[in-house]
């Protein structure tokens, strides 16, 4: 295997999605290594009833298509999510639509749900049944669908069955209109529907996935409290906070920081958290939150788990740090946790809010 350190300069030679292909058909061919040291057992916590080996995940928007999530899972995560997936195909927008902030250990994407529909992933998720591994499906909807919850219920109804969780993704930035599902009386009916398409799709409640849904970091203090309300009404398993900012903080320093799309990456890592944190206080901690946005070390994954977050993710720092990300934070993690006297990861969960 070669070392990510010597890719990467060979790799960056490349657009930006053409270098993310290259990678998806790495894993797809073997080519990327897996881990082989054991995890250290204070990483390991149950949620929603799923034991999840660390709490290192993948976000949505590496393997849109569930490509390669075995492969993902042998690198070290805990869990990856796929999609975002729309029930038909769609291009999104046109290309270039994925930009390296290198300077900024960042990046902009205005991809717009770009998909190739919802039945050939179903059918790769099908096909990875009894693999192992913890992997959810993340939908979304069509951009010229108008009753957007109809595209989230089909989506959720196909892939119940197939995933270990379900995520709402209501938004990335790319898809006109669709933050506005965030509003209250939207949110209400989405998710509404969304709970209602799980329970048909598996009526024996023992069955079901948990369903969460993944909302901006854009948010003021009114916007969070009615989508906290919501979620602790509709009773929905989760929240994840949160997906890329159309903010752009001057300290950026890259050359396409002006591109239009959301910005994701270590730029990002303070205003997610401190999301994170409001949301907490909001549900006063009783629906499980995933941290992301800006993770790329032991240390920030900490700093959201100490906020609130049960869970995190990350996927831009893959792009500056390559495959063995994972793995080494869950080593700083573990290095972390025992410094401060806790015996497991979920007794760190939002310390510094009690």
């Amino acid at each position: 295997m070669i070392p990510y350190a010597l890719a990467r300069p060979f790799l960056h030679l490349f657009d930006p999605e053409t270098a993310h292909g290259m990678a998806i058909c790495a894993l797809k061919a073997g080519l990327v290594g897996g881990v082989s040291a054991p995890l250290d057992p204070i990483l390991a916590q149950s949620l929603w009833g799923i034991d999840f080996p660390n709490p290192i995940g993948l976000a949505a928007g590496f393997d849109k298509e569930a490509e390669v999530p075995d492969a993902i899972l042998r690198t070290g995560f805990g869990f990856v999510e796929t999609g975002t997936v729309t029930p038909r195909p769609q291009t999104g927008n046109p290309r270039p639509r994925l930009f390296r902030l290198s300077s900024d250990k960042a990046a902009i994407n205005r991809f717009g749900f770009n998909s190739g529909g919802l039945e050939p992933y179903a059918a790769r998720l099908s096909g990875r049944r009894g693999s192992g591994g913890i992997v959810g499906a993340n939908v979304g909807k069509n951009k010229e669908t108008e009753k957007a919850e109809d595209d989230y219920a089909t989506g959720i109804e196909r892939v119940a069955p197939l995933a270990d969780y379900l995520v709402v993704n209501i938004s990335s930035p790319n898809t006109e209109g669709l933050r506005d599902l965030q509003a209250r009386k939207s949110l209400e009916t989405l998710l509404t529907a969304s709970l209602d398409a799980r329970t048909r799709s598996l009526p024996d409640r023992a069955q079901r996935p948990p369903l969460l849904v993944k909302i901006a970091p854009d948010l003021n203090e009114d916007e969070m409290r009615d989508i906290a309300e919501v979620s602790l009404a509709t009773g929905i398993d989760g929240i994840i906070i949160g997906n890329t900012t159309v903010d752009r903080p001057e300290t950026l320093k890259s050359p396409q920081k002006g591109e239009g799309g959301g910005l994701s990456g270590k730029p990002l890592l303070t205003k997610s958290t401190e999301c994170l944190a409001s949301f907490w206080r909001l549900t006063e901690g009783k629906v499980p939150l995933v941290g992301c946005g800006g993770v790329s070390s032991g240390a920030d994954a900490y700093a959201k788990i100490r906020a609130g977050a049960s869970l995190v993710q990350l996927y831009t720092a893959l792009i500056f740090h390559g495959p063995g990300l994972a793995a080494r934070i869950a080593s700083e993690l573990t290095l972390l946790l025992k410094r401060d006297g806790f015996d497991n990861v979920a007794d760190a969960v939002a310390v510094d809010q009690r």
